[in-house]
């Protein structure tokens, strides 16, 4: 009958509903290929920042390079000059920039005497004349310890008094009254082979205090 074949029709239709509904869903070409780019894009976002790392160190390394290469001559400026080492030393000069030498200088100089040279980094350092008209194996740095005066020799009164402050120094140096607080700074004198004067630095003990020299 007409009735039967509606029910039919209806319930196939039915049917019908039921197994769309658990079919599975087919994704469309445009989201899978808008998936597709993004993976690509990924990949290729991470390529870009390796690179980029790379590009920034090599930059950064450059930089350091160039600014060392300025920097080191404008600090080296301001160094004071090198104050020689060991067996070498540097030469003793006089007021005019000359090498002192040991025959010269002692023709002309009397027994205790205590006269100026140019030294170590420039400083102004007593050459001592022993009794024997030879010179002491040490040279004292001029400059007083207190606040950096350069400290004169006081032959009247056989030691170093500064004027300043008025510190005062033995003939070796050592701290006679304050307020400076440490001896004049030593400096080895020897004579080299040409007959030239010269300073070196004094690394040993300070025999004046038995302990460590406080310019080391």
């Amino acid at each position: 009958s007409i009735a039967t074949m509606v029910k039919c029709a209806a319930l196939l239709a039915a049917l019908a509903g039921s197994a769309a509904a658990f079919a599975p869903a087919q994704v469309p070409a445009a989201r899978s290929a808008v998936s597709l780019n993004m993976a690509e894009a990924t990949d290729e976002f991470y390529i870009d920042q390796d690179r980029r790392n790379l590009m920034n160190l090599i930059l950064v390394g450059s930089a350091a390079v160039t600014v060392g290469g300025l920097a080191v001559p404008y600090i080296a400026f301001f160094l004071p000059p090198g104050s020689g080492s060991g067996a070498g030393g540097v030469p003793a000069k006089n007021a005019l920039g000359d090498d002192l030498f040991a025959k010269d200088y002692l023709a002309e100089k009397p027994v205790g005497d205590r006269s100026l040279a140019q030294g170590l980094k420039g400083d102004a350092t007593y050459l001592i004349v022993k009794d024997d008209k030879t010179l002491e194996t040490y040279g004292l740095n001029a400059v007083c310890t207190h606040l950096g005066c350069v400290v004169p020799w006081s032959a009247a009164n056989n030691k170093f008094m500064c004027p300043c402050h008025g510190s005062q120094y033995a003939p070796t140096g050592a701290v006679v009254r304050g307020p400076a607080p440490l001896p004049l700074a030593l400096a080895h004198c020897d004579v080299a082979e040409d007959g030239k004067i010269m300073f070196s630095p004094w690394t040993e003990t300070d025999f004046r205090t038995d302990g460590k020299g406080w310019w080391n």
